[in-house]
């Protein structure tokens, strides 16, 4: 039996962003859910705030998932944040740094439940001030790669050089603000040193830009969905 996916989108994304991405895995026969997200949901997430709203969707998802498929464990497809708001949600560390919530809130020890984790372009670390503390988090509580049962593939995008100069200074902003240097390859918003994690099958594709508002193909296209599906089918 083929092992359902869950897509969690990016930052302040919405679930419907990810239709496109959702169909062409459903046509090679993955049996595929999107966390449900709308702009509204990720608001009490800004400034570097908790993400447990967005934990107990990706919780309710993955349970939906499982129920419907008469499955045990789901793949996750994180992009972008996604990718590192799941190694939240797989750790067994109550995820209590806001004091939002109780260690018993029960949206976290998804390792369980989850086969593989893809992150398609995910910031695994960060030096901005508000974004840096819950990342953070993931890294001192769970480095690298860190479940050995979980096939851990991450997906970097090698499309735009950071320089301060027209065409490539937001991709310099936002490599800076991730990595500390500007200077780097990356998909136009993650550089690729920061989209790899130690220990986990790390690929780098050419020509693949972050989001599907980018100007060319992104992660999701078809010609890139065959550079990593092949470890959702296996």
């Amino acid at each position: 039996m083929v092992v359902p996916t869950v897509i969690v989108p990016g930052y302040f994304a919405r679930g419907t962003e990810y239709t496109g991405l959702a169909a062409i895995l459903r046509e090679k026969g993955i049996p595929v859910s999107i966390v449900p997200l709308r702009k509204r949901d990720w608001i009490p997430t800004i400034g570097g705030r908790s993400i447990v709203p967005i934990l107990r969707l990706l919780d309710k998802t993955v349970k939906q998932a499982l129920a419907e498929h008469n499955a045990e464990q789901v793949n996750l497809v994180g992009h972008s944040a996604g990718g590192w708001i799941s190694r939240i949600y797989l750790g067994e560390k109550p995820y209590t740094i806001h004091g939002d919530v109780t260690e018993d809130e029960g949206v976290w020890h998804g390792r369980e439940r989850t086969a593989k984790l893809i992150c398609l372009g995910t910031p695994q670390t960060s030096q901005e001030r508000w974004t840096k503390r819950n990342l953070d988090f993931v890294n001192q509580s769970y480095p690298g790669a860190f479940y050995p049962q979980v096939k851990y593939v991450c997906v970097a995008g090698k499309a735009v050089y950071g320089q301060r100069r027209l065409g490539s200074w937001l991709a310099y902003s936002s490599y800076e603000i991730t990595c500390g240097v500007g200077n780097c390859w990356g998909d136009g918003i993650t550089p690729i040193v920061a989209a790899h994690l130690e220990g986990a099958e790390n690929l780098t594709l050419e020509g693949v830009y972050h989001s599907p508002q980018s100007p060319g193909k992104w992660y999701g296209t078809a010609e890139v969905i065959e550079e990593w599906v092949g470890y959702l089918e296996n």
